[in-house]
């Protein structure tokens, strides 16, 4: 399957260098359904808000790419862009681009959604997207093919990729 994903997204890896990362503590922690919440007040991480929601396999596939029913082709499961964030709760990096994260989430609520996915507990995912250094972004238009991006950004950069990439008709 790795083999057919990479043939489809052949060409679309952009190339940064590696993140290195060091530990830090966890925010969000893991409900027995797989919900992800903040450790803190227990509320569910990304529903119902402007926040970035955190995916588990099982909602990627509900959500963005139903990689098993679609192995060799990409056919986007929403309807506007997508930004998604592959992470690990120890990277610092990480950590430093989550705040920008949420503030993307919310000044472009209803023309970007912003995903998470927790490389550490969702490896599946990240066998999948070969992701090999974090943090790694998945940006998906709403037409179009994705493409992957590594390392540190700031919010400039995001606005930059959300208008050259995303939000392009």
């Amino acid at each position: 399957m790795n083999r057919i994903f990479t043939v489809i997204l052949a060409g679309l890896f952009l190339s940064i260098t590696a993140t290195a990362c060091t530990s830090v503590n966890s925010e969000t922690t893991e409900t027995k359904s797989g919900v992800q919440e903040n450790a803190v007040t227990g509320t569910p991480s990304g529903e119902g808000s402007n926040k970035p929601e955190y995916l588990t396999v099982e909602t990627f596939k509900e959500k963005i790419w139903n990689y098993e029913k679609n192995p060799q082709e990409w056919v986007y499961e929403g309807s506007e862009p997508v930004i998604i964030d592959f992470y690990a709760d120890w990277c610092k990096p990480c950590k430093m681009v989550a705040p920008i994260l949420e503030e993307i989430s919310q000044d472009y609520a209803g023309k970007v959604k912003v995903y998470k996915i927790d490389t550490e507990k969702q490896k599946e995912l990240a066998a999948v997207f070969q992701v090999s250094s974090i943090p790694t972004f998945l940006y998906i238009p709403a037409k179009g093919q994705p493409q992957m991006d590594k390392g540190y950004k700031d919010k400039a950069t995001f606005e930059r990729i959300i208008k050259e990439i995303l939000l392009v008709e």
